[in-house]
Formats: structure tokens, C-alpha cells, sequence
């Protein structure tokens, strides 16, 4: 056990740090175990390095416990407004917080505009496109990808039900019957139900 000789008023008093507790301690949050504290009772500098290990480790566990809670909420139960807290924080520690929630917004904003036009799409109004552009910054990699996919998906049933209503008013209202639906760029199921609208 170490001491640490008090300065001031000439008298010299002993402040005790444990070095063996403190590397001990130290290795537990080293190992991810940040409910670890170091004794409180201690004064004078050697308390206020405890208080102040304490307050890492505070800082550290509450941490770690909001961002698994963040990502139940978000991930698992669909709260996709929430975002993580930590009061207290600065610095880097801030930012660690505004990564995490920078990037729940990243990821929620596309899936947000894709609900968007899939439930346009679901009550028949077929005008509505993802935008390519969320808030001034645009979609790339897989967001991209999956937006213009989305967007072709609408712009061919746009297509097709407008044959659809073609082909139903050249053989309801003119009589011309044996006409079939056009859709350029489809294949598969989609396919198939042009070909047997009509019939």
C-alpha cells in the first residue's frame, strides 16, 4: 500500500492508496465488468482519483446499459423516435453518444420513406416515389439500391394498371377484343398477369 504525503500547512498526513485494489479494479473494467467502484471513504487527492475513476466507470456502465436498451427499443420493439441519453456526457464521450444516434437515424430515415410509399402503394395511389435525398444528404450503397428498386416496382404497376385500364376500355367500351397489356421491363409473376388479364 502506497502513501501519499499531504502538503500545505507543513503537517503531514497519509493519504493510503491501495494499489493492489486499484489494479484490480482497473482489470475488471479492462475485462468489461464497469460495475467495478473503488472505495469512497478515501480523502484528500487519492479520494478525489477514486471519485474520479468512479465517475469513468459511471459513465462507462450507464453507457453500455442505454445503448442496449436503444437497441431494443429501436431494433426489436420498432420506437424508431427514440435515441439514446446520457446525461452527463462531454467530449468524447458526447460524441460516442451522437454516433449511436446518428447512426439509428441513418438507418431509420430510408425505412421510414419506404413505409411511406408502400403504404401509398397499399391504398392505390401509385404517384408516390422514395426520394433519392433525405434531408440535403443522398442515399447511397444499399439505401440506394433499395429506393430505386422501390421506385421501379411503383413505376411498373403504374404501367401496368394503366394497360389494364387500356385494354378493359378497348374491349368494354369499343369492342375490340384480343388486345393485350404492353408493360416494357417485367418478367416473372407480373408477366403472367398481363398475359391472362386480357383473356
Amino acid at each position: 500500500m502506497a502513501t501519499v504525503p499531504a502538503t500545505g500547512n507543513g503537517k503531514a498526513s497519509r493519504e493510503n492508496l491501495d494499489t493492489r485494489e486499484l489494479l484490480k479494479t482497473l482489470t475488471a473494467v479492462k475485462k468489461g465488468d464497469f460495475s467495478m467502484r473503488l472505495p469512497v471513504e478515501q480523502t484528500g487527492t487519492v479520494g478525489k482519483i477514486y471519485d474520479t475513476l468512479n465517475d469513468i466507470f459511471d459513465l462507462l456502465e450507464g453507457g453500455t446499459k442505454e445503448f442496449v436498451r436503444i437497441c431494443i427499443v429501436v431494433g426489436k420493439e420498432g420506437r424508431m423516435t427514440e435515441r439514446a441519453p446520457l446525461p452527463g456526457a462531454q467530449g468524447a464521450w458526447l460524441e460516442r453518444v451522437q454516433a449511436v444516434n446518428t447512426l439509428i437515424t441513418g438507418l431509420v430515415q430510408p425505412m421510414t420513406e419506404m413505409a411511406r410509399v408502400i403504404t401509398a402503394v397499399a391504398n392505390g395511389d401509385l404517384s408516390q416515389k422514395m426520394m433519392l435525398e433525405i434531408e440535403g444528404r443522398p442515399l447511397t450503397g444499399e439505401f440506394l439500391r433499395t429506393a430505386r428498386t422501390v421506385n421501379t416496382i411503383v413505376d411498373q404497376l403504374g404501367t401496368f394498371a394503366s394497360e389494364v385500364t387500356r385494354v378493359a376500355r378497348e374491349a368494354g367500351t369499343e369492342g375490340r377484343l384480343g388486345g393485350q397489356a404492353q408493360v416494357r421491363g417485367i418478367s416473372g409473376t407480373s408477366r403472367l398477369s398481363r398475359t391472362t388479364s386480357t383473356r
